[in-house]
């Protein structure tokens, strides 16, 4: 059952992040078009440094960084009289109150804390590659189409939101859907966050059994267990690929692009 339980939790946190990611993705490519320099410097900046560092490497840190950035806020407003420092050595000490969770929560409070930290962390390491997706999509919008609108006496946010939105996702769907496989083979890096996977309890259920399973005594059956993800993963991406071909199909109806003038000679 609990591997059962961590399918579920690896579909659930597909179904979260990869909006959230797209949101993260959004924010970041609008801001690198930003006609405000600070702003566009952060869009930018954002991009290329969690583009540039290791997924494995930034997942260790930034879940650590997270997790301690919380608690320090809780610990100003929780603890204003505390006089001990909080750095101690290799240590981070705040006060009980401060903790999350709390050390007397239940055991789901725990889990689902950890996994909003996965969430989170892949929004942000994943939004990093669709906001580069989305920029250079939003580049390759006719900037001509861009001025007409402009000139008909539009304003930025109306051309945006009618003119380079709709059409950006023609250019963008290839590689969002890079983007989606790529999130789907990074599921086993929540072992890492902490969260117990579906590669985890594949790993504990097919191992040679030790006295914590005494009721289920058999030999090391891990490579079967690891060849019944692998068929997971393979039928997911799968459907996935016949799901955005035709969302693909449906964007390009109507579209000067050579996908889009293919579906019109077709027609014709």
């Amino acid at each position: 059952m609990n591997l059962y339980y961590a399918v579920g939790v690896v579909l659930l946190l597909l179904a979260v992040t990869a909006p959230a990611a797209l949101l993260f993705g959004y924010g970041g490519a609008m801001a690198a078009r930003s006609r405000i320099a600070p702003l566009r410097w952060f869009g930018k900046g954002y991009t290329a440094i969690v583009r540039g560092v290791p997924d494995i490497a930034f997942f260790l840190f930034f879940v650590i960084a997270l997790d301690q950035g919380f608690e320090y806020l809780r610990h100003q407003v929780l603890c204003p009289d505390w006089e001990e420092p909080i750095r101690q050595g290799n240590d981070f000490v705040v006060c009980q109150a401060a903790k999350l969770p709390l050390n007397s929560a239940p055991q789901w409070q725990h889990e689902t804390y950890g996994f909003m930290l996965a969430v989170l962390t892949f929004a942000i390491v994943f939004g990093a590659f669709a906001a580069n997706v989305l920029y250079g999509a939003m580049r390759a919008v006719p900037k001509a189409q861009l001025e007409t609108a402009e000139a008909y006496g539009m304003t930025q946010r109306q051309v945006t939101r009618r003119v380079l939105v709709p059409q950006m996702w023609v250019y963008a769907l290839p590689g969002l859907s890079n983007l989606w496989m790529v999130l789907i083979k990074a599921t086993p890096l929540l072992f890492l966050l902490g969260v117990e996977d579906i590669v985890y309890w594949a790993r504990e259920l097919g191992g040679t059994k030790t006295p914590r399973f005494t009721d289920y005594p058999h030999g090391d059956w891990r490579m079967w267990y690891f060849l019944a993800l692998l068929v997971f993963y393979l039928a997911f991406t799968k459907v996935s690929e016949v799901v955005l071909s035709r969302v693909m199909a449906r964007l390009n109806r109507g579209q000067a692009t050579a996908a889009g003038e293919a579906q019109r000679k077709a027609a014709a």
